[in-house]
């Protein structure tokens, strides 16, 4: 079970810069511990400076085994492979690793290693009389290339980088041509695990729920669309004391329950409600629950079959939720794990690891006044325990090379700890080696009401996640009819679009509204903010990309023969802005990926609308000379706005 509780807000600390130069195409580092080493040749992921990964922190990622084909991965990616030439040539004697950046103000991407060479190679004879003469080389010693237009040298060695206009328009028209994909950006894995979601059997889901499988959700988007095989995996809490609880209290008041079926239980937050009030008034009763929770445990046929007829009844009405968030995942709950977690015990007490501290078998973890329990004093195992059977599976079973638990900020603590008696096992590299397998923590801060406390009800309970949704759906709707009726274009609209776009605006509105936010922060849930068409939400959102649509369609041109038989032309200063943002797609969605932010997408996603305004704006499109360039850069804009939706699990709509 994962538990949501409230936490203060964390943030990641910086990792400092490393000053060496790892060529990108050499051997992978092998993994330590008993898992598998590295796989297969991968593609290069050009580290450009230092990284936060989660809630734990992470420079570049090893190099990769194979070079990129010509024209792989991010634009920032490809500078970085000419720069990685340039500083083989300059300083063949230093270990370097290329750090490029994108430029403020200069120029559209900058190189930023002349003062770190300057401080490594001064005073050791070198010819180089200053950082600015190393920046010159730096830039000089560039090979050729289409990607760049021309390179300045400012201040102390910084290297200026222009791209060139043509290669940039031909970027924008290749992906046209060949589809968005081609944008994905190369991850240093292919197969992550990410455990996200993750209810509790006969127990309400509420909004830390919400939370942990919105941004669950978008994390697995972006892998999957970087070409990583993601296993989606909702570890609920289906194994514990509270189904002796259940199972008991089951029999007690239906002894037919098997003739009745669903209907012996019916709202099973009442049901659960009043087993646990019996639970905690009746000795009597106490007993026998938590001697049916042996017999479920020990495979006693009648306790099992009522075990699974909850966690069925449980599981519909999750799926109540999933179904209207477009979400998917594979259930993997606890009961999963259990007859994996002697053998991981025995495993970890053949290492020393496993000591007993009044009368439980603990794990002592450097650094923290208490131990990690993996055996409870009456023998029963524990979150911990099945964390570390999970683990255990994840890597040697799954092969998983990436795994990353979607939580809140709450259980920090739990996972610092679990992560690091895995490295004790030799089960982990240690992070600071930058190895694979690796395991992250994705913490989330808490949702607000109005009054600044924990989101709830005015009875004070959590808020149903369905009729939460069914809300937002409802008032989007009334929204959107009230517009269309008010412009006279409610004719124009069917029953079905009026519901499908009152979904899609709806519900990702809520999402939206989450993902902007940088996860670790408490953020504050209004309706009347998130279903508001002003300002950084999903509805401006996608109005902006409607608009789009709408400027397409009022051309009455074939946009799929225009991209195949015309050409872009980046000529205006407004064309060229939003051509360098729209190229920059890659990099934005392999940062949110490192990093684990899915609110860079949404920056990106906003700030691309907000450019968009200002091309059209300043550039007619419809009717004008430069009508076909700039009909592409439309559709250009439209193709990526759409990506960076499905990346948020969001459904675009097309007119509003």
């Amino acid at each position: 079970m994962r538990a949501f509780a409230a936490a203060a807000t964390a943030v990641a600390a910086p990792t400092p810069a490393r000053l060496r130069l790892r060529l990108p195409f050499g051997p992978r580092a092998q993994r330590s511990g008993h898992c598998r080493p590295a796989s297969s040749s991968r593609l290069l992921r050009v580290s450009c400076g230092a990284t936060t990964m989660g809630d734990e922190t992470s420079t570049s990622v090893p190099a990769q085994e194979q070079e990129p084909t010509v024209g792989a991965g991010s634009v920032k990616q490809q500078l970085s492979r000419l720069v990685i030439s340039s500083l083989r040539t300059t300083v063949p004697e230093v270990e370097v690793e290329p750090m490029v950046e994108v430029s403020a103000k200069f120029a559209d991407y900058q190189c930023n290693n002349a003062m770190g060479l300057w401080s490594k190679v001064k005073g050791s004879g070198t010819s180089f009389k200053n950082p600015n003469a190393i920046g010159q080389a730096i830039a000089k010693n560039l090979p050729s290339s289409d990607i760049i237009e021309s390179t300045s040298v400012a201040g102390p060695g910084f290297v200026n980088i222009t791209l060139s206009n043509s290669w940039v328009a031909k970027r924008i028209q290749d992906m046209l041509i060949n589809g968005i994909n081609t944008w994905a950006p190369i991850l240093p894995v292919k197969k992550a695990v990410i455990d996200f979601s993750s209810p509790n059997i006969a127990k309400e889901m509420h909004v830390g729920h919400l939370r942990s499988t919105i941004i669950g959700d978008t994390l697995a988007r972006m892998f999957e669309f970087s070409n990583v095989d993601v296993l989606r995996r909702n570890h609920v809490g289906d194994w514990g004391t509270q189904f002796g609880m259940l199972i008991e209290y089951l029999f007690e008041k239906f002894p037919n329950w098997q003739e009745i079926g669903s209907q012996a239980i019916g709202d099973l937050q009442v049901f659960y409600k009043a087993s646990k009030h019996k639970f905690d008034n009746d000795p009597e009763f106490k007993e026998r629950a938590q001697q049916g929770v042996v017999r479920l445990q020990g495979g006693e046929e009648k306790y099992r079959e009522a075990w699974k007829k909850i966690c069925d009844i449980s599981r519909s009405e999750f799926d109540l939720v999933y179904k209207r968030l477009n979400v998917e995942l594979e259930e993997k709950g606890e009961s999963f794990y259990n007859p994996y977690i002697p053998q991981v015990l025995a495993e970890l007490n053949s290492k020393g690891l496993i000591q007993e501290s009044e009368g439980a078998q603990v794990i002592f973890i450097e650094g923290y006044q208490i131990p990690l329990i993996v055996v409870k004093r009456d023998g029963g195992f524990n979150y911990a325990s099945t964390d570390l059977a999970a683990l255990w599976y994840r890597l040697n079973v799954e092969k998983a090379e990436w795994i990353i638990y979607v939580t809140d900020v709450g259980q920090q603590q739990h996972f610092e700890m679990f992560f690091k008696a895995a490295r004790m096992a030799g089960w982990l590299p240690d992070p600071k080696e930058n190895k694979f397998p690796k395991t992250n923590h994705v913490g989330f801060g808490l949702v607000l009401g109005s009054d600044g406390k924990r989101f709830r009800t005015r009875s004070t309970e959590v808020v149903r996640l369905v009729e939460l949704l069914d809300e937002a759906k409802s008032r989007s709707k009334s929204e959107l009819l009230q517009r269309l009726t008010e412009n006279g274009k409610i004719v124009d609209w069917t029953d079905e679009e009026l519901e499908q776009t009152s979904e899609a605006v709806g519900y990702g509105a809520v999402k939206y509204a989450d993902l902007k936010n940088n996860r670790l922060t408490n953020y504050t849930f209004s309706f009347e903010q998130m279903l508001s068409d002003k300002g950084n939400t999903a509805v401006y959102l996608q109005y902006a990309h409607a608009r789009i649509c709408s400027i397409i369609r009022k051309s009455n041109k074939d946009v799929e023969e225009l991209k195949m038989s015309g050409a872009i032309s980046l000529d205006h200063p407004d064309e060229r802005v939003l051509g360098l943002y729209l190229i920059r797609f890659a990099e934005v969605v392999e940062e949110a990926c490192t990093n684990l932010l899915p609110n860079v997408v949404c920056e990106y996603l906003y700030n691309l609308s907000e450019m968009f305004t200002k091309f059209y704006t300043n550039c007619q499109v419809v009717g004008s000379p430069e009508e076909t360039s700039r009909l592409l850069l439309c559709q250009a804009t439209a193709v990526v706005m759409r990506q960076c939706f499905q990346l948020l699990g969001i459904t675009p709509v097309y007119k509003l």
